[in-house]
């Protein structure tokens, strides 16, 4: 069967919440019903179909022909199959996504990943700020599966992140990995300033030794741990990284101690 296709007809005029459209949510319902579910989120709510032209069948597989800014949501809520944007997506793409995966072919905006507990996510483009982050009045960011962005990230990646690998892959803005509960923050390329800021556990690992951090961390020096050769192992098998991250002997700062102080800073050395 051919994969559900939504095309886009024009730019929407309004924001749209796509959280409807997942494979979990579609499985059984025509494409008349489908085109009547209301995805605006105005006055007067725009519905699928006004928006998108829709063909094909396979509701376990959905691609989405044509972006926006304005697409917030997309696969918010996923627990399985298949879904793609080709294109630009908005806010809070994959936000408590527990299964399945959700490629974005382009940009998204802030908080993608937020409260994502599975799955697998990557975003070939850049994202906004607080990368699986948590909302306003939220106290968890990311809980577990593994979120990708091949370009570069904005300020508060990882913030409160409690689960899981994050890997940004052309550098990130600053206070990665604050206030950082446990998980694994993979960063190639420059880094902003106070990465780790108040984090409690977990891990950042990086290409090079990150400029400006807390002062409340504490250089340890160079370690020889079989963590780093695993963990580079484990980022090529899966496709994430083509070469070796850390190196044997990585770099580490410890803290943040003015919490907790469990964390870690891993860097491979000579750059």
């Amino acid at each position: 069967m051919k994969a559900l296709t939504f095309t886009l007809r024009a730019q929407p005029e309004e924001r749209l919440d796509l959280s409807a459209l997942i494979p979990d949510r579609l499985d059984g319902m025509s494409v008349a019903e489908i085109a009547k579910l209301r995805i605006g989120t105005s006055r007067r709510p725009a519905l699928v179909g006004d928006i998108f032209k829709i063909r094909g069948e396979n509701r376990s597989h959905i691609i989405f022909d044509g972006g926006s800014r304005r697409f917030d949501r997309v696969g918010a809520g996923m627990s399985g199959g298949m879904l793609f944007v080709a294109g630009d997506a908005g806010a809070q793409a994959g936000r408590r996504m527990s299964g399945g995966m959700l490629v974005i072919e382009d940009n998204c905006g802030p908080h993608a990943g937020s409260g994502m507990a599975g799955g697998r996510l990557e975003i070939l483009g850049n994202s906004g700020d607080y990368l699986a982050g948590p909302l306003a009045g939220e106290m968890l960011g990311m809980e577990g599966g593994v979120l990708i962005v091949r370009g570069k990230a904005g300020h508060y990646a990882g913030d409160r992140m409690r689960r899981g690998v994050l890997a940004i892959l052309k550098g990130c803005g600053d206070y990665a990995g604050s206030r950082m509960i446990a998980g694994s923050i993979v960063v190639t390329g420059r880094v902003g300033a106070m990465p780790g800021y108040l984090m409690k556990r977990g891990s950042l690992l990086f290409d090079r030794r990150p400029e400006t951090i807390s002062p409340t961390f504490i250089d340890c020096g160079r370690t020889d741990i079989a963590f780093s050769g695993l963990f580079d192992r484990y980022l090529i098998d899966d496709k994430i990284l083509d070469k070796p991250l850390l190196g044997r002997k990585p770099g580490k700062y410890g803290g943040d101690n003015a919490v907790l102080g469990k964390g870690e800073i891993l860097f491979r050395m000579g750059r």
